[in-house]
């Protein structure tokens, strides 16, 4: 009865309680700022019968870089919430599936927690699990047409190369269409 005593008169920013209020165990014994900031977005996170919204969600976990293109990707149908289009005021809950396509890639995510401030990356991970494919390496991606840097102006010759393999001159193979 003494140790319960102790614990209910600790307060919620104690380092040694952050792993027993049921935050990510491996993190806390990792490192203890982590423990501290998890700690923290839990005391942000939405009350008991509070939600979140996704587009706020998305954000907060560092999906996306603002709030405003997390609604823009809601509206668009590129996010998912349990394999069905959202609107940006969906509210999310633990264990929803949540897929979103960005910047030419699809993540996968399972909510593992609600937040709804925006935390530090270490923090952000904590927050879901990601079921998303590999990205693909960077010598797969060949950027088109870029040139080095310091060749200077290109000339109409490499002008023409570039537009050829970028592919936007029509069918008659010169500019204007003649």
């Amino acid at each position: 009865m003494g140790l319960e005593g102790d614990e209910v008169k600790s307060g919620p920013g104690d380092p040694e309680e952050a792993p027993a209020a049921g935050t990510a165990e491996s993190a806390a014994a990792d490192d203890p700022k982590v423990a501290a900031a998890i700690a923290a977005a839990e005391a942000a996170g939405p009350a008991n019968g509070e939600s979140v919204r996704v587009d706020s969600w998305i954000w907060a976990v560092r999906l996306i870089k603002t709030r405003s293109l997390g609604a823009t990707a809601c509206k668009g149908g590129h996010v998912r919430v349990n394999g069905q289009n959202v609107k940006p005021s969906h509210t999310l809950r633990v264990g929803d599936e949540v897929r979103l396509r960005h910047e030419g890639r699809e993540r996968i995510v399972i909510v593992k927690r609600l937040i709804r401030k925006r935390v530090g990356a270490p923090v952000a991970v904590q927050c879901y699990v990601d079921n998303s494919p590999p990205p693909p390496p960077r010598e797969a991606v060949a950027p088109i047409g870029i040139r080095d840097r310091g060749a200077g102006r290109p000339t109409k010759r490499d002008r023409r190369e570039l537009e050829r393999l970028r592919g936007l001159m029509g069918g008659s193979g010169r500019p204007g269409g003649h």
